[in-house]
């Protein structure tokens, strides 16, 4: 399994956690959209010097090719997808235990 097979795959995951399993619906608030919009330059940011400064290389036959800031395109799904399923997860266990203290 290639890089963007992985990254693919993650998103698909983090958006049925979710959405189905965890059934947090972060994904249909705008305030999960504008927290991913305030996330991703810092992202972009730290990909960029982390692929600048050859900390971080990639084979380019792991990958669809296509780069921003430096990195594959590829890592802002990962970082969709870490973001999407920290918040999901966030929000599941803060209900969780809300419920339990009742």
């Amino acid at each position: 399994m290639i890089y963007s097979d992985i990254a693919l795959n993650a998103v698909f995951l983090a958006v049925v956690l979710d959405l189905f399993i965890l059934k947090s619906q972060m994904m249909t608030r705008g305030i999960f959209w504008l927290t991913y919009l305030l996330i991703l330059p810092f992202q972009l940011l730290t990909n960029w010097w982390l692929t600048s400064n050859d900390i971080v290389m990639y084979s380019d036959t792991e990958i669809i090719g296509q780069r921003l800031a430096g990195a594959p395109i590829e890592d802002l799904l990962f970082g969709f997808s870490m973001i999407l399923l920290t918040l999901s997860a966030w929000d599941f266990f803060k209900k969780r235990s809300s419920s339990n203290e009742n």
